[in-house]
């Protein structure tokens, strides 16, 4: 009797156990290179294994498309302009309410590996995290623990990156060279250990860990083994359109079609390396026997272009840079399947917490996306995407059929981008994508009731989550109202 009390009271504390939680993020990896995706050269069979074994949202979207305010704004659900952070040397305030906060007050064990943005030292409590090795501390301990060995000198391997310095054919890896490493001294190896190490060390009680790889981001590092993986060969750079010119940045104008192939070779072959450090991650949750009770979500922070609009890189409003993975899994608990309504980034902290039954927070300008995981019908499916890049005063809205970039034309941005006429003034595009999915023909003039529409899609955003709504001025006309809500106030 007493022994099967005992195991009876071993089963109820486990079945009141919270599921663990695994938040693996990648940086500038685009949803459209994923196998997963419909992209046949997309070597990705670990996240398509995962989006398989779960769901997949295909129409997901950042809220701006650059590291820092896009990391910030999903990590606190609310927009970058609210969240504080809408540049990328801004730091996030220790003061604003984070999911990690929620998991640790809940009784979670957290900690974080890799790259976060939050722009200063890490130490112990930090955003809710018991334990942080981010990107400084992570190059530290990896120069320290991890000794290379000689790459033979007839291995040509990448030099330095030295972006805006360099050619960007030289620090975009047009040549397709590897990191100088093997696999087994990678950083992303080393992540791969001390997320292996913090699951060993905390397996009997519930965890919540982020694992941020560096992958895809320029210069796409992979290991000397994969040198001659995804053959530039294959790939074919993007069509410019005829009103591409003016906004193609000076940096990328002197690029070959050659330089392009090796570049998206390049992209693709940091894509590969990132899987396969991925599904080392869960290679080990399913030797620990935790692969059935932990919840996993997989995103990026923005996405990436590939040679679109003659652009090797995020900071713009094309579809490319906009459109991201989010792929969620938990046995039992969440269908396997995909979505395709629109989503966004500010979405996913909102479900994180309701899947896994706590306290949402204080702020969520989101909405939870469980109903779709269980399969219900949702009930106000979002009919368009928002997302702001304030580094150079713009702002975008994409629905089913229609593409709108509002610029105030005004800021010399600071990001090295720089086009021919570095303040132009204020200026919209707007893009039919039932007859121009690629965005290269703007039809704003013909469609002014469109773009009223768009720019008052905008300011019911802004005037719904920015934290000066209230002291918008009286009496400004719609457009000089959306540049008001466009500048940066952390600068």
């Amino acid at each position: 009797m007493i022994q099967a009390a005992g195991a009876a009271s071993v089963a109820r504390a486990q079945a009141r156990r919270r599921p663990n939680f695994l938040f693996l993020i990648a940086d500038d990896h685009a949803g459209y290179v994923l196998g997963c995706d419909g992209n046949k050269l997309a070597e990705t069979p670990n996240l398509d294994r995962l989006a398989s074994e779960g769901t997949r949202f295909a129409a997901h979207y950042c809220n701006s498309p650059v590291c820092t305010p896009s990391r910030q704004s999903f990590f606190t659900g609310q927009m970058p302009s609210m969240a504080g952070v809408t540049r990328l040397p801004t730091p996030l305030s220790d003061q604003k309410p984070t999911i990690a906060k929620q998991l640790k007050a809940a009784g979670y064990t957290t900690g974080v590996i890799g790259k976060m943005h939050f722009n200063r030292a890490a130490a112990p409590g930090l955003h809710g995290f018991d334990y942080m090795m981010t990107e400084r501390e992570l190059a530290q301990a990896w120069a320290r623990d991890v000794k290379p060995r000689p790459i033979p000198a007839d291995i040509r391997t990448k030099p330095q990156w030295r972006p805006f310095r360099d050619p960007a054919r030289i620090w975009l890896n047009a040549e397709k060279l590897p990191y100088p490493r093997y696999d087994v001294e990678m950083k992303a190896a080393y992540q791969v250990k001390l997320a292996s190490d913090f699951l060993e060390q905390n397996r009997s009680k519930p965890f919540a860990l982020w694992v941020s790889f560096h992958e895809p981001h320029s210069p796409y590092d992979f290991p000397v083994e994969d040198r001659n993986r995804i053959a530039a060969s294959k790939f074919t750079a993007p069509k410019v359109g005829p009103e591409d010119g003016w906004q193609i940045p000076k940096i990328f104008r002197d690029l070959s079609e050659e330089d392009k192939k090796g570049i998206i070779a390049s992209y693709y072959t940091s894509v590969a390396y990132l899987d396969r450090s991925i599904g080392q991650v869960l290679e080990k949750l399913r030797q620990l026997n935790l692969e059935d009770d932990t919840y996993i979500v997989y995103t990026a922070d923005h996405g990436y272009d590939l040679g679109h609009h003659g652009r090797f890189e995020k900071h713009c409003g094309y579809e490319p840079a906009l459109r991201i993975p989010l792929i969620m899994r938990y046995p039992g608990r969440i269908r396997q399947g995909v979505v395709k309504d629109f989503t966004e980034h500010i979405d996913t902290a909102p479900a994180i917490l309701d899947v896994l039954n706590v306290d949402p927070l204080p702020v969520q300008h989101g909405h939870s996306l469980k109903a779709y995981l269980e399969g219900r019908k949702f009930d106000a499916p979002r009919d368009h995407i928002f997302s702001q890049y304030l580094e150079n005063e713009e702002v975008f809205v994409r629905s089913k059929k229609w593409k709108f970039i509002f610029c105030s034309g005004k800021r010399a941005r600071g990001d090295g981008y720089d086009i021919d006429t570095p303040t132009p003034g204020r200026y919209v595009r707007l893009y039919d994508l039932d007859k121009d999915p690629g965005e290269f023909t703007d039809v704003a003039k013909r469609n002014p009731k469109v773009v009223e529409q768009m720019e008052n899609l905008v300011l019911d955003r802004f005037r719904k989550t920015h934290p000066e709504a209230e002291k918008e001025p009286q009496r400004l006309g719609r457009e000089e109202a959306v540049e008001y809500y466009v500048r940066p106030r952390d600068i």
